[in-house]
């Protein structure tokens, strides 16, 4: 560890949750509880015929927005909780910017859609069907969405006062709300990047050339996270700072 951060301590990961919310999506394949291309209308109240699968949330090829509408307030995510989002799947066919499978555009809201399918499909809560089909397996216990405060590293502010973060425990959890230890984290990357021990990575992690990645960014925290196919990888975390820069220091480190 470098440069101050506690392994001990849990920091936000951001959208490198995304990470493992498309292994659940794999692993809940494998176990025959759903189908890559499954319509979401399967699983959720969404029109029927919208044509929007569960791999097109993952790849990000959904045509929905980067973000669900209405969000414009300090804690952005507080209000977006589990009714919220039903009334929006309602009525996905009027927010899609684009026809599924068209084009690529990240999209937080998308992958609040897929864990909510994901929870429908394993019958459970979606921690504990990530705890159950890929935490547990790659021995994984310090990631979760409610780390007790006096266990989490956060930015601090005037005077040195911590930074209250975002709320991110309703429906956004899928798409960003995980928090890990430096450890548990490094330990993600390699257990599914560099050992596999999952199988081929999720369609979750983002490609650029030989190198699998993925970055992640909250009100006050940044991440990347990335691996070459000689097993090389890196994990970078930091509080404050701009998180372009965070993903410059984890490329650098690759190409060491």
């Amino acid at each position: 560890m470098e440069h101050g951060h506690d392994p001990e301590l849990f920091v936000q990961i951001g959208s490198l949750t995304k990470t493992l919310t498309g292994t659940l999506l794999v692993r809940l394949a494998v176990a025959g509880a759903l189908g890559l291309d499954d319509p979401i209308e399967r699983f959720l109240p969404a029109p029927a015929g919208a044509g929007i699968t569960l791999r097109h949330l993952a790849a990000h090829t959904s045509g929905l927005p980067r973000l669900p509408p209405g969000l414009n307030r300090r804690d952005p995510y507080a209000p977006f909780d589990a009714e919220a989002l039903d009334a929006l799947v309602r009525r996905l066919d009027t927010l899609a910017t684009t026809p599924p499978g068209e084009r690529e555009e990240y999209s937080n809201f998308g992958y609040a859609v897929l864990g909510s399918a994901l929870a429908a499909a394993g019958g459970a809560p979606y921690e504990q069907l990530l705890r159950e089909y890929v935490l547990g397996p790659i021995d994984l216990t310090d990631v979760t969405s409610t780390p007790a405060p006096e266990r989490r590293l956060v930015a601090r502010g005037l005077f040195g006062r911590p930074v209250r973060p975002w709320t991110m425990t309703g429906a956004i959890l899928p798409a960003g709300g995980l928090w890990a230890t430096p450890v548990a984290a490094s330990q993600l990357v390699t257990s599914l990047l560099v050992e596999r021990r999952l199988g081929e990575p999720a369609p979750s992690w983002q490609r650029a050339g030989r190198l699998l990645w993925h970055n992640g960014a909250t009100k006050d925290a940044s991440v990347f996270a990335g691996a070459l196919p000689n097993g090389t990888w890196v994990l970078v975390h930091r509080l404050g700072g701009d998180p372009d820069a965070t993903d410059r220091i984890g490329i650098d480190h690759l190409k060491v």
